[in-house]
């Protein structure tokens, strides 16, 4: 799951920045300047996917460590209790 991910993040941003580029090209070209626009708004795109990417990375990291440590609390918990019922 983990490299699908990446592998999507990955293209998303090299189609992002191949039309960024291509639009540029074409704006500088034919002289029009919504092209540029364009081709700014697709740049801003590819660094918003990276941003995100990132962002989601940093939160998956955090829900792992939380996860572990759920899970070592539920171990010393049901620890707690076999002691408890082998002592009754």
């Amino acid at each position: 799951m983990r490299r699908a991910g990446r592998a999507t993040t990955t293209a998303a941003v090299g189609f992002l920045t191949l039309d960024a580029l291509l639009l540029a090209y074409a704006g500088f070209v034919r002289s029009q300047p919504w092209l540029l626009v364009a081709a700014g708004s697709c740049l801003a795109g590819a660094v918003l996917v990276i941003a995100g990417w990132r962002r989601y990375q940093r939160a998956m990291a955090e829900l792992e460590v939380e996860r572990r440590e759920m899970k070592r609390e539920v171990e010393e918990i049901r620890e707690l209790l076999f002691r408890k019922h082998a002592s009754n």
